[in-house]
C-alpha cells in the first residue's frame, strides 16, 4: 500500500490543484483511498500519486472521479488544464498519440528513454536545466510510463554511450540500469544496445520515435533542443522506419544487450 504523505501546496501548480480537489472530494465523501480507487476503477497507489501530484491523471481517471463523486464534470474540466501545464504545449499532442499507439519504436543516443527512466534519473537529468516546475516535469514523465503496463509493444535501441553517462551519480545509475534489465524481461518490451565499438550508425543525426496504431498511418517524433516535432509525412516516416531497421541490424541481440547492461551495472559496484 502506498503511504499517504504531506500534501503539496494546491496553488503551486494545476497538477497539485487537481490532487487537492481529489483529496477534498474524497474527504467530503468519507472515503479511504482504497474505496475511492474501487469506485473510480483505479488503484490505491494511483489515487495516492494523484493526490500528492506525483502523477498526471489520465482522462479516463478524471471521468471516473466525476462519476464516483457525482461532481458533474468537474475533474473532466480540470483535465485539459492539467495537461496544458504538465507538458510543454508542443508535446501534449505527442503524449496523446503515444497513449493511443499500439507499438512504439524509439532510438536514443544520449539518455535513457523517458518511458524507462527511474524517478531519480529523471529528476537528476531534468534539474540540470533548472526548470521552475521540476516536480511537475518529473511527475509528467513518470505518468507516461503507464504505457508499458497498458499492453503497448515497445522496442528501444540505445547507443552504449547512454549507459556510460552517469546521470545523477553511481547510485542513481545502478538503480537505472537495474530498471533497464527488469524492463527488458517484460514480454512486450525489447531493448537493444549498439556497442560503442560501432562508431557510425543510422542514428547519429539524433533521437527519434515511431508510433504505430491499429488504424491510421505511423507517426514520427523527432526530438530537438527547444522542442520536438511530430509528423505523419509518409516520406519522413518511411525514412525513419528504414533507419530504425538499420539500427536494429547493428545492435546487439536483446540477450547480448542485457549482458552488456549487466556488465556496466557490475562496474558501478553491484
Amino acid at each position: 500500500m502506498t503511504v499517504e504523505s504531506d500534501r503539496p501546496d494546491p496553488t503551486a501548480s494545476m497538477l497539485a490543484f487537481f490532487g487537492s480537489e481529489a483529496l477534498r472530494m474524497r474527504t467530503k465523501a468519507g472515503w479511504s483511498q482504497e474505496k475511492t480507487a474501487k469506485e473510480a476503477l483505479s488503484t490505491q497507489a494511483m489515487i495516492s500519486y494523484v493526490e500528492n501530484a506525483k502523477r498526471v491523471p489520465s482522462k479516463e481517471l478524471a471521468t471516473s472521479l466525476d462519476a464516483a463523486f457525482g461532481t458533474d464534470g468537474h475533474f473532466g474540466r480540470l483535465y485539459p488544464l492539467v495537461m496544458r501545464y504538465a507538458y510543454p504545449k508542443w508535446f501534449v499532442r505527442y503524449v496523446e498519440l503515444e497513449q493511443e499507439a499500439t507499438t512504439v519504436h524509439e532510438f536514443q543516443a544520449q539518455i535513457i528513454p523517458g518511458l524507462l527512466q527511474t524517478e531519480n534519473y529523471a529528476r537528476a537529468m531534468l534539474e540540470a536545466v533548472r526548470p521552475d516546475n521540476l516536480d511537475d516535469l518529473v511527475a509528467a514523465r513518470m505518468s507516461r510510463q503507464g504505457l508499458l503496463e497498458s499492453g503497448t509493444r515497445c522496442w528501444f535501441v540505445l547507443d552504449e554511450h547512454v549507459l556510460l553517462r552517469a546521470i545523477g551519480g553511481k547510485e542513481v545509475m545502478r538503480e537505472q540500469l537495474a530498471r533497464l534489465l527488469a524492463a527488458g524481461q517484460e514480454p512486450r518490451t525489447v531493448i537493444q544496445v549498439i556497442p560503442r565499438t560501432i562508431p557510425t550508425h543510422a542514428g547519429l543525426a539524433g533521437p527519434f520515435t515511431i508510433l504505430s496504431f491499429d488504424e491510421g498511418s505511423d507517426v514520427l517524433f523527432v526530438d530537438g533542443f527547444s522542442q520536438g516535432r511530430t509528423t505523419a509525412d509518409t516520406g519522413e516516416v518511411n525514412e525513419a522506419v528504414h533507419a530504425y531497421g538499420l539500427l536494429r541490424a547493428v545492435a546487439l541481440s536483446p540477450k547480448e544487450s542485457a549482458d552488456l547492461i549487466s556488465s556496466h551495472l557490475k562496474e558501478l559496484g553491484q
